[in-house]
């Protein structure tokens, strides 16, 4: 092991900041999760007269404010009239000014989809002819520049916040309880508390700036800000601050009345151990003592029969200092040692001398044994309650997320926010372990490193939490792609081949720490019950941490004093350091878990940048749209056979639709029989239906123009989708026949 902790931590920040830097100026610009898919006019197209409404389709539900909608004419000047009004579906209209002069007009929109994402764009049509416009659009797609960084970097660090909070916690509950009062732990659930809050105030000032002008100077605009209250977004916000609240207390109690409750538990168990100890060498040591205590005293009656007064008092004084140096207490820390000294008597004070139990202590070691059990009781109790209290506290703020973002719009969304829930727990859990494992094995004090069956602990609950990941994911994955052609042509689609090869490689270098801590749980030696070397193994530690020590005399310039200060702390940090490294299996895994911990990163940011990206499922169905819209420059044509049953009941009818868009088309209805000749049949009527949307049959009865030829203006098409034309042709009083064909329009 060359390199010193800091380095290595120091190397994992840079690249976090290396991937989060990139993915989040990438992903930014790009952030629209609701497209438009049609328009009436349409784009670029030219129109007769003046529309008295424009009519804008998007691929989902989205929310609009006053100027979510805007017409400019060529000068620049707005002529629509009122407010955006829903149409129905996912259409949405905007009144114009009557009597509009010839030019080419702008529509503007800038709305927020249902995932809470803005989307802005624009478009042109022409009435009369084109002409030259004025209108300049800016070239910065909403949601990106200053504003738009500034809310992707705080999007990823409420992710990583809430997955050190949450992980944090977990971990010390269910693998390492020790660690509640292990300082660094506490500092990295703490911080990520703490990460959490500033990062949700933030997006919370950063919302109204960020779906609207994208300016620097509205961020603390509190006009902008209670407008943003009032939005789903900004009630998940503010719910996700007062979860912060409860989870603030419960961090106090698992760092203060846990920690302390474990402390006393494992101070207890160690007392009773020591007095079990001490009660079954009591009567060996009584019985030694006494045998040695004879002899000596015929000894000494001999010594001072021959040698005198002076001899015996000599003899005397050495007896007594002997005595008083029988017993040998060290107090480390705040807990109170016996250093028993071979050959001595070791008497113990304390809830044994209360009790009145006599030299044996079995009365302390039943005490000992009632007051371990009561602690070991408040321990479960409060710890089944924290577990409680804490997965509520970390579901909710899961459903914050969930309630407002992906999850919250599209197919089955009753189902996709439990599920999303899940997903981040779960994310939490392994991710945010791994964190608290990483601190625990580079930033616990020597004396307090993590034990093998904890790490075990852990590797079990990642293995649960990386089932309920690739459960949920497949599931997510599903819902948002559709296809496997968006797999792989959509931007979400590749981001999420990335995040699957990321998740891969971390379940593969797990699988290296599950084989080293394995080979920590065999390396590791039994406890020997009553071994001769565990007494003096404790006494040697006890005497070295109670030797005096002498004072460091302080010189009187401050800088060398700073100096000699930081070279005692190398010091200690080198010996502490010399500690953790001393065992290679140890080591193994500790730079086995730093590699997953790096990994994480990296996977982190990718999906941070996966929430900021349209779904595949979303994007084709746009493009689809797009595509169908562009293809079509000419009208729509469609031949149906069709048989009324009765006598000379056999033709074929033709139905024109020009242009076959959003808007006004002219129809025209021609029936022929079968042999070409013009068909002049009583009556025709046509129907068009968009099952898609739930829109329709519309009626059309066209007019009559000539002997097999029927027409029609104006026919609306109120948006773009794959409608169903259906055709009824009347040969007779009582035979006729209605044929069918779906064609896209718009």
């Amino acid at each position: 092991m060359t390199l010193t902790i800091a380095p290595r931590f120091r190397t994992l920040l840079l690249l976090f900041l290396a991937v989060c830097g990139a993915l989040l100026a990438g992903a930014a610009p790009a952030s629209a999760h609701a497209a438009l898919t049609g328009s009436n006019p349409t784009q670029g197209s030219v129109v007769d007269k003046a529309p008295t409404q424009v009519s804008l389709t998007f691929s989902e539900q989205v929310s609009l404010n006053d100027g979510s909608l805007r017409v400019l004419d060529p000068k620049g000047k707005r002529v629509d009239a009122g407010g955006a009004s829903d149409l129905g579906g996912d259409t949405y209209g905007l009144k114009l000014r009557p009597g509009l002069p010839d030019g080419t007009y702008t529509v503007t929109y800038q709305v927020v989809s249902a995932d809470s994402h803005p989307v802005s764009g624009a478009f042109t049509f022409s009435v009369g002819a084109p002409s030259q416009t004025s209108v300049a659009l800016s070239d910065q797609a909403v949601g990106g520049g200053v504003v738009g960084f500034l809310y992707g970097a705080a999007r990823y660090f409420s992710y990583a916040g809430f997955i050190l909070l949450v992980g944090g916690a977990a971990f010390v509950l269910g693998c390492w309880q020790r660690g509640s009062g292990i300082r660094p732990v506490q500092r990295l659930v703490v911080s990520g508390w703490l990460t959490l809050t500033a990062s949700t105030l933030a997006l919370l000032l950063l919302r109204g700036s960020y779906v609207g002008s994208g300016k620097v100077g509205d961020i603390f605009d509190l006009t902008l800000l209670g407008e943003v209250l009032q939005t789903k977004s900004g009630a998940a916000l503010v719910s996700r601050l007062l979860l912060l609240a409860a989870a603030a207390l419960f961090i106090a109690v698992l760092f203060g009345a846990y920690a302390n409750r474990d402390e006393d538990e494992r101070a207890a168990a160690t007392a009773r151990a020591g007095d079990t100890a001490a009660a079954e060498t009591t009567g060996q040591e009584t019985a030694d003592t006494e045998t040695v205590g004879a002899e000596t005293a015929d000894a000494e009656t001999a010594d001072a029969e021959t040698a005198g007064p002076q001899a015996a008092r000599t003899e005397t004084a050495r007896t007594k200092q002997a005595s008083e140096n029988a017993d040998t207490k060290t107090v480390v820390g705040t807990r109170t040692v016996v250093a028993k000294v071979p050959g001595t008597k070791a008497a113990r004070g304390g809830p044994a001398d209360r009790a009145e139990g006599g030299p044996d202590g079995a009365a302390d070691t039943d005490g000992l044994a009632a007051d371990a059990g009561d602690l070991a009781a408040e321990k479960s109790d409060l710890t089944f309650g924290l577990a409680i209290g804490g997965a509520v506290v970390a579901a909710g703020l899961a459903a914050t997320w969930a309630m407002a973002e992906h999850a919250s719009t599209g197919i089955q969304p009753g189902i996709a926010m439990p599920v999303d829930v899940l997903h981040l727990l779960a994310v939490a859990v392994w991710l945010g372990g791994l964190s608290t494992l990483v601190v625990a094995l580079f930033r616990a004090p020597a004396h307090s490193q993590i034990e093998a069956t904890a790490v075990r602990r852990f590797s079990r609950l990642a293995f649960g939490a990386v089932l309920v990941l690739v459960a949920t994911g497949i599931y997510q994955s599903w819902r948002q792609l559709g296809s496997w052609s968006a797999l792989t042509d959509t931007t979400y689609g590749q981001l999420l081949l990335v995040k699957v090869g990321l998740v891969a490689l971390l379940v593969g270098i797990a699988w290296i720490s599950r084989r080293w801590t394995a080979q920590l749980a065999e390396a590791a030696p039994p406890a020997v019950a009553g071994s001769e070397a565990a007494p003096t193994a404790v006494a040697a530690v006890v005497e070295q941490r109670s030797a005096p020590r002498t004072p460091a005399t302080v010189p009187a310039d401050s800088r060398r004093a700073a100096q000699l200060a930081r070279q005692q702390a190398a010091v200690t940090s080198t010996r502490e350091k010399r500690v953790r490294d001393a065992d290679p299996h140890r080591s193994g895994l500790r730079r086995s878990v730093l590699a997953e911990a790096g990994v994480a990163v990296v996977l982190l940011a990718v999906a941070t940048a996966l929430t900021t990206t349209e779904p595949g499922r979303t994007a084709e169905a746009a493009r689809q749209a797009t595509a169908s819209a562009s293809q079509r420059s000419g009208p729509l044509s469609l031949k149906m056979p069709f048989d009324t049953g009765g006598e000379d009941g056999k033709g074929t009818v033709e139905v024109t639709l020009d242009p076959a868009r959003v808007g006004g088309n002219d129809m025209h209805v021609f029936v022929v029989r079968p042999n070409g000749k013009a068909f002049d049949v009583p009556e025709v009527k046509v129907a068009f239906t968009l099952a898609a949307k739930d829109v329709g049959p519309l009626p059309v009865t066209p007019d009559r123009v000539a002997t097999g030829h029927w027409a029609a203006s104006g026919v609306q098409i109120p948006m773009a989708g794959d409608w169903k034309i259906a055709v009824t042709v009347r040969t007779s009083d009582i035979d006729q026949a209605t044929v069918n064909k779906n064609a896209q329009i718009g």
